[in-house]
């Protein structure tokens, strides 16, 4: 112990990384700006400050960067708020938006990153900064001077975050050590899925080889765990056809009207809805897929297939996979003969986790055992993607060696 407290106070400790719960700040939550659960980044922070690393990272979702309204109607902007905490304890913040999928992943998946350099161990690495290094500390360098002198009184306005999916901003990226973080060639769910199907499967593509080759070092033939189908009722599959039409035609106007029906605050379609459906094949009772003869015929149809919800669609063959998905009932697979929800596995695929990595508890859960408990397609949903943390981890280690 006397000789890792020798090491401890004469290296230090290089990296502290974390990612508090970001409920209260997901668009898809209620935004509660006075939630308990808003005070974990300055608890976060609190524990840097005892420990002092060198480097500080913090992961959320993009939500953190909407304002929120208190009682009076002024905005609070949390990351602004956060960046600030980090600064008054003696932490450059570079504060960044980000996308899963311009890191290889296939989802479209955009995150809030934030580096903090220890003020001391910036002095140090400094002189070994490029240009582009240089650009994107200058800002973070001139908010961490305003914090010393103005403290929390400093308002809004003194520091803006990169935007890696913005064309002014991404040579940034590019060209300085966040380079990792970009570049990778975007990976649809074709590619991700493929041979996980259950009818016409086929031969796991270049994305999955790699993906598997990456995170298992033992480079051994892994049994696929985690794929049993859910059960869908007839009557589930055949809207689950219905949302990968409206998916094929990707047009927000048709959609609506068919949501229109579904939800039944109408019984008719537009001539012109109707015109560009009448030519897709659709699930019919006796399980084959064909076309409706008729806009009445097929008004029917909508009819007998009601549904509130209105998150639920399909996946898009060609494209990474929507940003919520964490629940089974978020999609539904984008292939005709797949009419289903994705299995834990092919979330998984989508959220990068290699086929080694088995997920354990209940497959799912609801109600308020969801306080409670943790199952499978929440561990997927909720976890950074293991293709980000590796591009996260190499952004580090590019930042530590400039030492």
């Amino acid at each position: 112990m006397a000789i890792k407290r020798c090491i401890w106070k004469r290296w230090g400790l290089d990296l502290v990384s974390g990612g508090p719960p970001c409920q209260s700040f997901s668009m898809a939550g209620k935004r509660e700006q006075n939630s308990d659960k808003n005070a974990l980044p300055w608890e976060f922070a609190k524990f840097v400050g005892h420990v002092q690393p060198k480097l500080v990272l913090l992961e959320n979702v993009t939500g953190i960067l909407r304002a929120f309204k208190d009682a009076e109607g002024k905005s609070f902007h949390a990351w602004y708020e956060v960046a600030k905490v980090f600064a008054s304890i003696g932490y450059i913040p570079l504060c960044l938006h980000v996308n899963a999928r311009m890191a290889g992943v296939p989802q479209n998946r955009p995150r809030f990153i934030m580096i903090g350099v220890r003020n001391d161990h910036f002095k140090i690495i400094e002189p070994n900064f490029n240009e582009a290094d240089v650009q994107l500390f200058a800002p973070s360098l001139e908010f961490y001077n305003l914090v010393k002198k103005y403290g929390a009184e400093l308002p809004f306005g003194k520091l803006g975050y990169f935007d890696a999916t913005k064309s002014k901003d991404l040579s940034k990226f590019e060209n300085s050590f966040l380079h990792n973080l970009v570049g990778n060639t975007e990976v649809s769910v074709k590619e991700a899925l493929n041979d996980l199907k259950f009818f016409n499967k086929a031969k796991p593509s270049k994305y999955v080889t790699k993906l598997n080759s990456t995170f298992d070092n033992l480079k051994t033939k892994t049994e696929i765990k985690n794929h049993e189908l859910r059960r869908n009722s007839p009557l589930v599959k055949r809207r689950f056809r219905l949302y990968q039409v409206l998916q094929l035609i990707g047009h927000r106007h048709i959609n609506k009207a068919v949501f229109e029906v579904l939800k039944g605050n109408t019984t008719k379609l537009e001539d012109d809805v109707w015109a560009a459906l009448k030519c897709y094949e659709f699930l019919h009772e006796n399980g084959e897929l064909d076309k409706f003869d008729s806009k009445t015929e097929f008004q029917n149809y909508l009819l007998a297939h009601p549904t509130k919800k209105q998150t639920q669609k399909a996946l898009v063959v060609d494209s990474p996979a929507p940003a919520a998905l964490s629940i089974p009932d978020d999609a539904c697979h984008y292939d005709e003969n797949e009419l289903r929800v994705l299995t834990v596995r092919e979330m998984a695929r989508i959220q990068s986790f290699p086929d080694s990595f088995v997920f354990r508890s209940k497959i799912t859960t609801g109600g308020q055992m969801r306080k409670f408990e943790v199952p499978q397609y929440t561990q997927v949903g909720n976890a950074v993607p293991p293709l980000l943390g590796l591009a996260l981890g190499n952004t580090i280690k590019n930042l530590l060696t400039k030492s």
